[in-house]
């Protein structure tokens, strides 16, 4: 049961530097004595040459000061983290699994710091925030219990590199590197640029303490990026993030013999035709704003059958504008709050004044929450629900996920028409298609190119059991999600599953 009731309370009387300071006293190792956080790479902590200023988008003030590691320092934690695979992975099966669940007690002894720092960190709700660190340590609990089945016929890869985006830090990329320690690997991630990197730190220097063979680095991209990808010692990359970026690391990675699963970005869309379902549907659209949309599996471009589009929008201007977006940590009802940084609002708001300059209609566009901020306070990441109508076929808003709360809507005049504007995007995570006629739906589905499509529903990544992948430029690689999880990462006669 989540007591987020409790961690509101303690939150309201704690500020940044209480929380800091809190920090410093249960877990002392991170720091230096200047209150800094250190790397811990291979059961050292490791002093940078400098440091980079971790703010929470929630007010834009300081958190705490974060490693920034060189190129030099990078390829030395590599070859640290390397070292660690041969007595780690000798280790029988059932010795890495007392070691893990030794990690997680100590998670749970310190969930409620870590919630209250992830909070700040990237600035989502306590609900959210308690459910990313929650879905961790229930995902590692469902492995632990399944490790003998998953692991039969496997034997560990080596070091695991792991690349990630900041938005899901605890229930993507931390299970993914507990994960991997189970399976027999040596595991090193690299703290995410925009955000996360300060509650990140605080979890693995707890892993570190049951002795399991992680590591983290911090630092600019085009120092760690080569390292952590190409160095001869990696024999597999996790990646998550945008498909320029991704495209990149696959493109160093095809080159060599190492195992991947990368995780880009696609434009996932909602279909609807012949349907009139729209209490539902109003519920999955105001459900969809969870986190600001600042997720991969975030539905923004909605196409609709041209005859539902006035029922659609009365539906979406229902469902969306009674959503409070504001300071997140107030104990006030808020739906969502920032988005990563005010320099994502300052792009967002670029491609929506380019967009109406070029003829786009604002069907919809939210206000913030007034009596949801402190007097003066910083609001320069906050944005409120937009939707947009008529977006040229030029615009970074119609070809790209906007990773943000504003949606597209797009007309349209046939199956085939609505089968082209769905698939925009040369492949997706997740769609969806909303019909009362389940065999139209049924065959709409088998048409869009996204490796999840719900009828009538959301769908989302998935826990434990649920395979996970893309289609087509969204990902590259081997597919993850349960025992696939396992797989992409360890060797064994199996065949991976993946899009190659």
């Amino acid at each position: 049961m989540l007591d987020t009731q409790s961690v509101g309370e303690s939150l309201l009387h704690l500020d940044r530097k209480h929380l800091l300071k809190e920090a410093m006293r249960a877990i002392p190792e991170a720091f230096d004595p200047q209150g800094r956080l250190l790397s811990p790479v291979a059961g050292a902590w490791v002093r940078p040459p400098a440091w980079f200023s971790a703010r929470s988008p929630v007010d834009g003030q300081l958190i705490a000061e974060l490693p920034q590691l060189d190129a030099r320092q990078a390829a030395a934690a590599v070859e640290a983290a390397a070292d660690e695979f041969p007595a780690w992975s000798a280790r029988p099966l059932s010795e890495r699994a007392l070691a893990i669940s030794e990690a997680v007690t100590l998670l749970h002894q310190h969930r409620d710091l870590l919630i209250r720092m992830l909070a700040w960190d990237i600035g989502k709700t306590l609900p959210t925030a308690t459910n990313d660190v929650d879905r961790c340590l229930a995902g590692i609990a469902w492995y632990l219990e399944n490790r003998e089945a998953m692991m039969e016929g496997r034997a560990p890869l080596g070091l695991v590199s792991n690349i990630a985006s900041w938005n899901y830090p605890f229930s993507v990329l931390l299970l993914n590197v507990l994960v991997q320690s189970l399976a027999g690997d040596s595991v090193i991630a690299k703290i995410p640029t925009q955000g996360g990197g300060v509650s990140l730190t605080l979890a693995f220097a707890l892993l570190r303490r049951a002795d399991l063979p992680v590591s983290l680095v911090g630092g600019r991209g085009k120092d760690l990026s080569e390292p952590l990808v190409a160095h001869e010692r990696i024999a597999g990359v996790a990646f998550i993030g945008g498909r320029a970026n991704g495209a990149e690391v696959h493109r160093r990675l095809k080159e060599g013999n190492k195992r991947y699963a990368l995780e880009m970005e696609g434009v996932n869309a909602y279909a609807i035709t012949r349907f009139s379902d729209w209490d539902s549907l109003g519920r999955q659209i105001r459900a969809g704003f969870d986190f600001g949309k600042q997720r991969c599996t975030a539905y923004t471009r909605w196409v609709v059958e041209k005859s539902l589009v006035p029922r659609f929008v009365r539906t979406y201007v229902d469902a969306v504008s009674t959503l409070r977006v504001g300071h997140p940590l107030l104990g006030k009802a808020i739906d969502f709050g920032p988005l990563i940084s005010a320099s994502k609002v300052t792009e967002l708001r670029g491609h929506l004044d380019a967009a109406e300059a070029d003829g786009t209609r604002v069907l919809f566009r939210g206000e913030l929450a007034e009596d949801a901020f402190h007097d003066g306070q910083d609001r320069g990441a906050y944005l409120p629900p937009t939707l947009l109508f008529g977006v040229s076929r030029t615009s970074e808003l119609y070809l790209r996920e906007p990773f943000g709360p504003v949606d597209v809507l797009v007309s349209v005049d046939s199956e085939d028409e609505l089968v082209a504007e769905a698939n925009v995007s040369d492949g997706a995570l997740v769609a969806s298609v909303a019909s009362d006629d389940l065999s139209l739906a049924q065959r709409i589905a088998s048409r869009l190119h996204a490796f999840k499509v719900g009828i009538n529903k959301l769908r989302s990544r998935g826990d434990r059991e649920e395979s996970f992948g893309g289609k087509g430029g969204s990902w590259a690689g081997a597919f993850v999600g349960g025992t696939h999880l396992v797989r992409a990462f360890t060797h064994g006669d199996h065949p991976l599953e993946g899009n190659w």
